[in-house]
């Protein structure tokens, strides 16, 4: 069987720009500074660049790399699609180390350009998950030791009543939304109490809804917004009654931190909503959802323009 990345715009940069030309501009040629549709022509000559075009109106020269996450990167254009194939067909990640190794740049270029990814990754949309008669899971989960204070209060807002061992390490806490069958919707929050998974519930889940949860008192705030609201009681060994159940997003929290965990192993907290967006990129763009790596590439492609990422915002901090 003969390999996706043995294509020719993973290996030629002249087919490679032709590639990411075809996807980006399959409505017409655009030019990034004025907007202007096919009234462009192609400057070619022995000192030009590939894929450079000028535009008739406001006469400034582009290529398909302006205002994209590929833009003032000194990366070969088809060593990027070499590693937007290679992000979104790893279903638990691809490390930076592995990207250096594979593609033959420096560690550090692989982790910039794995964040710019991740920045493609990110769903910029809004459409409530759910619908009339569908059933959306809700649940929340925490990954690693949060920056900052060790807390006085619960979650409830309670103190805490034993101050023994790790009981009040300050958690990072992450919210999911997954649609039966469908899509997921991951918020990285400061705390996940009442109110803040309330206000994620009702401004991303469609009020004809069925809501289902474990047994949480986190969600009693948001029974007045859905539909229906079931939930199982996980603490004495519930886990489904009926349809009623929170499995699918207790699966998708599975493949997160087993990538985290086992791949990325060390993520600072002002960069976890981009790995979140990450998971909720290849779990949106599932094969049981109709798509195969290359359409999933091909979907992360089409979602780099606007999402310009430099250098400043993503070096705060080692990861």
């Amino acid at each position: 069987m003969k390999s996706v990345l043995s294509d020719k715009h993973f290996h030629n940069e002249k087919a490679a720009y032709e590639f990411v030309e075809k996807k980006l501009w399959a409505d017409g040629r655009v030019c990034p500074h004025c907007g202007t549709i096919d009234n462009s022509k192609k400057l070619e000559g022995k000192s030009t660049r590939i894929g450079v075009y000028k535009c008739r109106d406001c006469r400034k020269p582009f290529t398909v790399k302006v205002g994209t996450i590929f833009e003032s990167s000194h990366i070969k254009l088809h060593i990027w699609l070499q590693a937007i194939f290679l992000v979104s067909s790893s279903k638990k990640g691809i490390s930076s180390n592995q990207l250096s190794r594979v593609l033959g740049i420096t560690l550090k270029s692989a982790w910039f350009l794995s964040h710019r990814i991740r920045e493609a990754m990110k769903d910029n949309g809004f459409s409530p998950l759910g619908g009339e008669g569908m059933i959306v899971e809700a649940d929340e989960t925490y990954f690693g030791k949060k920056s900052g204070g060790i807390p006085e209060t619960r979650t409830s807002g309670k103190e805490f009543s034993k101050r023994k061992g790790d009981a009040r390490i300050q958690k990072r806490a992450i919210v999911s939304l997954v649609e039966r069958g469908g899509k997921v919707k991951s918020f990285h929050v400061d705390r996940a109490d009442k109110a803040t998974v309330a206000s994620i519930v009702v401004n991303n889940v469609a009020k004809e809804s069925h809501l289902h949860t474990d047994e949480s008192r986190l969600y009693t705030g948001a029974d007045a917004h859905v539909a229906e609201h079931h939930s199982t009681n996980h603490g004495s060994g519930e886990y489904v009654r009926g349809n009623v159940h929170s499995n699918s997003v207790e699966g998708f929290f599975g493949i997160f931190k087993r990538g985290m965990k086992g791949v990325y192993q060390h993520c600072g907290e002002n960069h976890l909503h981009r790995y979140l967006s990450e998971f909720d990129f290849r779990y949106n763009n599932r094969e049981k959802l109709g798509y195969n790596d290359q359409d999933r590439a091909t979907a992360l492609l089409k979602g780099v323009v606007g999402k310009r990422l430099t250098y400043q915002r993503t070096a705060e901090t080692n990861v």
